[in-house]
């Protein structure tokens, strides 16, 4: 399992991206339920559209997955991203996304597919990467832990899927709306001693 981690939109490493998967069948299940909190639809689509066509432009061929459709149906989910070597997952609400996750099941298939080692690259950025480590405490900060758009029955989930050993902090020291957010969510994970790996805006980890 191969993975392209920014802090924001596609960054800097276009050409590795390109590289990495350029024995894939490029096909990309694109993840937007980190703004499901969102009321503005027709910014939220906007922004869907702009990173479908980012995407797009480099050679992919792009289907939006909602996960709001598998609630509950994780069979269903894993039969459908089975049909994929690329799931880009992008930003907005990480506690937002945790939870979709958790209630369509995605959060145990990523856990099977990097223990099975599948041959499918992760990508994606913000809070599409901020979901891979050990935890979310930190990005409480910067995320509200208390948006529920799918009910306020469920609980804030506070664990990442802990693919990675480490947090990461995206925007830090960036042009973005959220980098003075992520100070002070770096300063909380240095007070409680949680590793973590900050990222300006541009800036990709790729793990291959």
């Amino acid at each position: 399992m191969k993975f392209y981690l920014s802090s924001f939109k596609i960054g800097n490493e276009v050409q590795k991206l390109m590289e990495i998967t350029k024995n894939c069948n490029r096909k990309v299940a694109y993840i937007n339920n980190a703004l499901d909190f969102a009321t503005d639809l027709v910014r939220k689509n906007q922004s869907d559209a702009a990173d479908v066509s980012d995407l797009q432009r480099i050679g992919f061929t792009v289907d939006i997955l909602d996960l709001k459709k598998y609630f509950h149906n994780p069979d269903g989910l894993e039969k459908i991203l089975d049909q994929y070597d690329v799931i880009w997952v992008r930003g907005g609400n990480t506690f937002v996304l945790a939870q979709a996750m958790n209630l369509s099941g995605f959060d145990k298939i990523m856990k099977k597919y990097f223990n099975e080692n599948r041959n499918i690259l992760y990508g994606g950025y913000s809070a599409g990467v901020c979901i891979l480590g050990p935890t979310l405490k930190g990005i409480h900060l910067t995320d509200d832990p208390e948006q529920k758009p799918y009910g306020e029955e469920y609980h804030t989930i506070w664990d990442g899927l802990h693919i990675l050993e480490y947090a990461i902090a995206p925007h830090y020291k960036s042009d973005h709306p959220e980098s003075e957010d992520i100070d002070k969510s770096i300063k909380y994970m240095i007070n409680n001693k949680i590793p973590f790996i900050a990222l300006k805006d541009g800036e990709v980890i790729i793990i291959e």
